[in-house]
């Protein structure tokens, strides 16, 4: 039997670039950092006073009442959502699709840590106000599903409701989990992608005391800055990315506009450590090079790699050596966390957002703040954008747990 080819019709996002996907992306062309100083009282006393925030508060786009039954990720997914659903020439009216059947119609949108913004404020009220006063909506609003459930009853979804957690490849692994639920004919079109909206004194102070995290204060912008020498940690980040996948032939029936084709996926884990990778990158090298035999393609077929590259000290040239040994020396890499921070588990969905873009205008976008480049590195488009003829791309993702995920999209 032939596997359906599966495409992607539609985009969303709401980041700290912009509050849909054309602003966001101007602005990973432009250059421009997202990341800025905390100015909230809680974060006068934290070691790491700086975070790549939201551009657009869901304020902006939801209204109040709906807003306060909603964790802040449940909202931005909802948001973006909205935004892929609509791009790609989908309506609901009263929970009714237009376009495809309902029960054909399924959502994977994960993420890496969820409601906790939600959690520690109801538990401020219980022990502050005592139980009665804590909100009905709390279960709701924390439970890592939220989010997904959420969007299929926006979108009135009944082919699955799916919930990936793999930390900071979640936003990757629910769009690999979209590719499979229509190649194994359950679906016909799946909303898949990431959300996080974590930015709140505990899991900064948590990543904080790890090490993880930039501490350059007095100059946010500057602060994340991969594959750089004086590179020191992550900048945290908060947002949504959703991509529309639907099998080719479906989309083709209703004449509808395709991006990309995401041709293949490979997922692997490390079975190393809890929180650092494999000192040699194996389980990445494997993931990358089960993407290809997925997609039917070998490590000369990718131009371009829009990297995980967080800017950690250990993590970045690991996923250099790993991607010489996988593909080659030859695609020319960006690293879009420059610009937009950690987004977490929505991460590998906004930046699988910037690698079909990159493949539709042919462009690389920049990676800024990359001043002093460590030895040994491959071509990076530095701080402006580069022309490129790009037939096919590679996205990587990591995650604490040893997770690993690659996904290639190519031209439609």
């Amino acid at each position: 039997m032939t596997r359906p080819d599966v495409v992607v019709t539609g985009l969303g996002a709401t980041t700290p670039l912009g509050g849909d996907v054309a602003s966001t992306w101007d602005a990973m062309l432009a250059g421009r950092s997202g990341v800025s100083a905390l100015t909230q009282d809680w974060a006068t006393e934290l070691p790491v006073r700086i975070a790549a925030q939201l551009r657009v508060d869901p304020s902006e786009v939801l209204d109040r009442v709906r807003l306060r039954r909603l964790d802040r990720s449940e909202a931005v997914a909802i948001i973006a959502a909205q935004q892929a659903w609509a791009d790609a020439g989908f309506s609901t009216v009263d929970g009714k699709t237009d376009g495809v059947d309902a029960e054909r119609l399924a959502v994977s949108i994960g993420s890496g840590i969820g409601g906790a913004q939600t959690l520690l404020a109801q538990d401020d009220i219980l022990e502050a106000s005592g139980a009665r006063r804590v909100s009905p909506h709390t279960v709701p609003m924390l439970m890592p599903n939220g989010p997904a459930a959420f969007v299929g009853l926006e979108l009135g979804a009944q082919a699955g409701v799916h919930c990936v957690a793999s930390a900071c490849a979640t936003g990757a692994e629910a769009i690999a989990l979209g590719l499979d639920l229509i190649r194994a004919g359950r679906a016909d079109v799946v909303v898949a992608g990431g959300t996080e909206a974590v930015i709140h004194p505990l899991p900064i102070a948590g990543f904080a005391s790890m090490r993880a995290m930039s501490t350059r204060n007095d100059d946010p912008e500057r602060a994340s800055r991969p594959w750089d020498k004086g590179r020191d940690g992550f900048v945290l980040g908060e947002g949504a990315a959703v991509v529309v996948l639907e099998r080719a032939e479906h989309a083709a029936a209703r004449g509808a506009r395709v991006y990309a084709r995401l041709a293949g996926s490979g997922i692997t884990s490390d079975g190393y450590d809890i929180v650092q990778p494999h000192p040699e990158g194996a389980g990445f090298v494997r993931a990358v090079r089960k993407a290809l035999a997925d997609a039917d393609l070998t490590g000369a077929d990718i131009a371009h790699v829009n990297a995980h590259a967080t800017s950690t000290p250990t993590g970045d040239m690991a996923e250099i050596a790993g991607l010489r040994a996988a593909i080659g020396d030859h695609p020319v890499l960006t690293a879009t966390k420059s610009m937009t921070g950690h987004l977490l588990g929505a991460a590998g969905a906004l930046e699988s957002i910037a690698t079909i873009l990159a493949i539709r205008d042919s462009t690389v976008p920049p990676t800024i703040n990359l001043e002093d480049p460590e030895d040994g590195l491959l071509d990076v488009a530095v701080h402006k954008p580069r022309a490129l003829d790009i037939p096919a791309a590679l996205n990587n993702s990591f995650g604490f747990g040893g997770h690993n995920v690659a996904l290639i999209f190519t031209r439609p």
